[in-house]
């Protein structure tokens, strides 16, 4: 963040945060969302504070943003039957912000929980044939929505693991340059090298807080068994 605050700053650009998979991350201390002008969180149900349904929240330290905020998300009005812009019907309901208040309370330990899962992860798969792991940076900490490892043989690993009854996901399979819904831009294969790669080595293991150690073992040791016939 701070590269990108420091440009923002010498062209006299707001930073808009996509937090929306960072419920509790801190970077260098400070929580992610508070970093920007605005932060944006999603609790869909799969996030780590995930509501019943489809949700989402902007965070501001700005008066006029947050004022302005309140007024998009429910048709541009200002007070009732009186709007002054054009708006959305965007409304957190009753029923989703009552599922995340009492959730809110719990996120912090379920965070502990995947990062220990994580740790325990890294510890079975340490030297497992080509696999590669996500890097923590020394000045932030991670929530672990997703636990990805990375290998050549991802598309075979992921059957094994089918296989086995152990649901895999691909996070995410086509680059965003490489998009049907981006060809107007006019990239080509081969312009975004590092997300190109990515796009064919990754592979999402099984990561929620509830995970057992007896999962986890199991798991990894199917892991294992793929790369000892490789």
């Amino acid at each position: 963040m701070d590269p990108i605050l420091e440009i923002a700053r010498r062209h006299n650009l707001h930073v808009i945060e996509d937090a929306a998979q960072a419920h509790g991350v801190l970077y260098k201390g400070q929580p992610c969302g508070s970093i920007g002008v605005m932060g944006c969180f999603s609790f869909y149900p799969g996030k780590n504070l995930g509501a019943y349904g489809d949700a989402g929240m902007v965070t501001t330290n700005e008066k006029n943003l947050g004022e302005r905020l309140l007024r998009l998300r429910n048709y541009g009005q200002q007070v009732k039957y009186k709007h002054i812009e054009k708006g959305l019907n965007a409304r957190l309901d009753t029923l989703q912000a009552t599922v995340l208040n009492v959730k809110l309370r719990y996120v912090q330990q379920w965070n502990a929980a995947r990062a220990s899962h994580a740790d325990k992860y890294r510890e079975l798969l340490k030297g497992v044939g080509d696999l590669g792991f996500q890097q923590q940076a020394p000045y932030s900490t991670h929530i672990y929505h997703i636990f990805m490892i990375e290998t050549d043989y991802r598309d075979a690993l992921q059957k094994h693991l089918q296989a086995a009854g152990i649901q895999t996901v691909i996070h995410y399979p086509i680059p965003i340059h490489l998009q049907e819904a981006y060809a107007d831009l006019g990239h080509k294969p081969g312009d975004f090298p590092n997300a190109e790669r990515l796009a064919r080595r990754v592979l999402s293991l099984p990561m929620f807080a509830e995970l057992t150690d007896e999962q986890i073992k199991y798991i990894t040791d199917q892991v294992k068994s793929y790369f000892d016939h490789v």
